[in-house]
């Protein structure tokens, strides 16, 4: 394979930031390639390569979620271009934290790999960097759905490079897949919620994503669908759902048996830095909430829910009231011998919640005239002074349009944080895991493989095992399409980073986004040469530090 060369910026920031990193490990005073050449030494390497998902995963989700059908602007803006496109061009906000925050990720495991044919030599080398290369394969997957082809780096780079070449979308993902394969034939098998570490079910679950993905590309192959279709099951061998929905995100169950791969945290390792060393993905998806006198947690007022997400769930689904806060609650809480109503965390800290008294509920889609009178009557002695009904329509992102007050739009619950490293003033940062796969999002890939390599039944069978975890009736052969998939998935994995990928993979993207989202229309994506802005755009400051300027801009821009 011909050199590829990388952008000085990125190369030096990748080297540079790395290189703090790893000696912050390093109390000995021993020079890094000494280290690195040791057994322990390498294995720190290792785990620097986890480290720096927290790099992609941790910041603004922006490039994840935002200008979908599931979230929209709510009192707070978001970056326009990436949330509606029109205004979308290469010097954007935030379009380059995905290209920057990957190749740094690719860096750390390119030196892994180098260091592994130089380093003292035990049997578990192999393991260890099939554990790197699925930390490269899973950067290298986010680009290529991002921003297309992408230079294919592979080398260990010491110094800047001041010039790059773009790789096609179809040879990343021969890149992807080759990682992969290795990691596949290497790594452990032990259980994630144990060992923490990739092992062969996380790389059958990447496999099946890849796979997929790929087979809607012009360059597909024939099989990938039923090879995704395989993997995923690979992945499942054989484990039904057995958790109750509300159990996956309980604060402090991050690493229970359904957890397939997570970026870790650990309040202890924030104490140094906790403003930057924690994640932002509890202040996301919902709404502000008061200010610091009602001690309610610090909230972002961008990416609430649209109409459609809200309306996704039916009466009786238990992912409706484990996803979202529908009430809101207050009650007494001392701070250094004051007391004083908090709002909203004592959902969590009372040892009485039955006493808590209810500042604000929201109304479900499928509650008539008797429900609400039901449920006025039953919770008459449990209201707030200052209680408030929100009926069903108005508390979406579009509804602070007309009414822009504080919880006035639904609070997504199941990243809350009850413990968050900072208070409120200082910052959003949380010390929760980031859960980047999971069993049932597994079980609706197969599902999605199954029915793109024509086998609609048996992937009817793998949704349904999602749905009856859920409580509700089985979708049937004739509900069973790519649409149906995608409102189920919606469901599932509302704000687990995935929509836009969902959107993209699907092409539905410009279709869904726009009936769904009250900020974007169709000719949003319109591009200046009439192609439209399905592709993120290559950064500006990646071009503008490239001394090749042979290097194309993806369409529409």
């Amino acid at each position: 394979m011909k050199k590829i060369l990388v952008m000085i910026g990125i190369i030096a920031a990748a080297v540079s930031s790395c290189s703090d990193y790893i000696e912050e490990d390093s109390r000995s005073f021993v020079p890094a390639d000494a280290t690195y050449k040791t057994a322990t030494g390498f294995q720190l390497l290792v785990n620097t390569n986890y480290a720096w998902l927290k790099g992609i995963y941790g910041g603004n989700p922006w490039l994840f979620e935002a200008g979908t059908d599931m979230y929209a602007e709510g009192r707070t803006p978001e970056p326009a271009g990436l949330s509606q496109y029109a205004l979308l061009i290469p010097s954007s906000d935030n379009v380059a934290d995905l290209y920057n925050s990957c190749y740094q990720q690719i860096q750390a495991v390119n030196k892994t790999v180098y260091y592994s044919t130089v380093t003292e030599q035990t049997p578990n080398i192999n393991t260890l960097v099939g554990e790197a290369r699925y930390l490269r394969a899973n950067a290298y997957f986010l680009l290529v759905q991002t921003y297309g082809g992408v230079p294919i780096v592979l080398d260990n780079i010491t110094t800047p490079v001041l010039s790059f070449t773009r790789n096609s979308a179809e040879e990343v993902y021969a890149q992807i897949i080759a990682d992969l394969d290795f990691a596949l034939a290497n790594v452990g098998t032990a259980a994630y919620s144990t060992a923490g570490k990739v092992n062969k079910r996380a790389v059958n679950d990447l496999l099946a994503k890849v796979y997929l993905t790929r087979g809607y590309e012009t360059f597909g192959k024939a099989d990938d669908f039923s090879k995704a279709a395989a993997y995923a099951d690979a992945a499942i061998a054989g484990q039904s759902l057995g958790l109750a929905f509300d159990q996956l995100f309980k604060p402090g169950n991050d690493l229970n048996a359904e957890t397939i791969f997570s970026v870790q945290y650990d309040k202890a390792s924030t104490s140094t830095d906790p403003t930057k060393l924690g994640n932002n993905q509890f202040y996301y998806f919902s709404s502000y909430l008061g200010g610091a006198e009602t001690g309610a947690p610090l909230r972002s007022y961008n990416l609430c829910p649209t109409d459609y997400a809200l309306g996704l769930y039916e009466k009786g689904d238990t992912r409706w009231n484990a996803t979202f806060m529908t009430e809101i609650v207050e009650g007494p809480e001392t701070t250094n011998g004051v007391t004083k109503t908090i709002l909203y965390y004592p959902y969590y800290r009372s040892s009485n919640p039955a006493s808590l008294k209810v500042r604000h509920f929201y109304e479900p889609k499928w509650f008539t005239a008797d429900d609400k009178a039901a449920w006025m009557t039953a919770n008459a002695s449990r209201l707030s002074a200052t209680f408030v009904y929100h009926p069903w329509g108005e508390y979406s992102a579009a509804h602070t349009l007309i009414k822009n007050l504080d919880c006035y739009t639904i609070p997504v619950k199941k990243f809350d944080d009850p413990d968050p490293t900072t208070p409120s003033s200082t910052g959003p940062v949380s010390t929760r895991d980031i859960i980047v796969s999971r069993l049932g999002e597994t079980y609706l890939i197969a599902a999605e493989a199954y029915l793109k390599a024509g086998n609609p039944g048996t992937g009817l069978t793998r949704l349904n095992e999602v749905r009856r975890r859920a409580g509700v009736a089985n979708a049937t052969l004739a509900q069973f399409n790519i649409d149906y998939i995608l409102d189920e998935r919606g469901r599932e994995l509302l704000g687990e980073y995935k929509r836009w990928f969902d959107l993209k993979r699907t092409g539905t993207l410009v279709a869904r986004a726009s009936a769904h989202n009250y900020k974007i229309k169709e000719a949003n994506f319109v591009g200046v040469d009439g192609k439209l802005k399905i592709l993120r755009p290559i950064p500006q400051s990646a071009l503008d530090l490239n001394q090749n300027k042979d290097f194309p801009q993806n369409p529409g821009y």
